[in-house]
């Protein structure tokens, strides 16, 4: 069983590409991570500001609604390229590596993969990576691959 944690990013499609590839035929769970608002509230420093959880259930449920969008358009990309793959999606708890990680345990994958940089390169860059903090923590392997594109530039980069 494969985990791919999608988020629509070049290197996330470039993931289920090269996946795809190498295990041709394989089961896959397509997994999109989306952040319940008040996370996002606790995390902004935002919780106390009158009226914060007035259209909390909105957002969250506008939120996972996207999330399974993002979900289901990986599970489509990964079955063209050849994988059996379903979406799976999962609410942030405790970051959305922890919650990768969660998730491939629940599933017992036997590979997680995963784009280089996913949709938001400077909250990556401020926060830390969400590739680099999986292959730290992970009890299993990790592929972790780049677009072609930023393959291309770090090419450019050594020659």
């Amino acid at each position: 069983m494969i985990l791919l944690s999608y988020d629509g990013s070049e290197d996330a499609q470039a993931a289920i590409d090269r996946v795809a590839t190498l295990l041709p035929g394989a089961e896959a769970r397509v997994l999109t991570v989306w952040e319940p608002f008040i996370e996002v509230l606790t995390r902004t420093g935002a919780i106390s500001t009158p009226g914060a959880f007035e259209h909390a259930d909105d957002v969250d449920a506008a939120s996972s609604e996207r999330a399974q969008a993002t979900a289901a358009e990986g599970a489509e990309r990964a079955t063209a390229a050849g994988l059996r793959a379903e979406p799976l999606v999962a609410s942030r708890a405790a970051g959305t590596a922890n919650t990768i990680l969660a998730a491939a345990r629940e599933i017992d994958a036997d590979v997680i993969v995963m784009g280089t940089r996913g949709l938001s390169r400077v909250k990556s860059w401020l926060l830390g990576s969400v590739s680099h903090a999986v292959t730290q923590q992970a009890d299993r392997p990790v592929l972790v691959v780049p677009s072609a594109e930023l393959a291309e530039r770090r090419r450019e980069a050594t020659t």
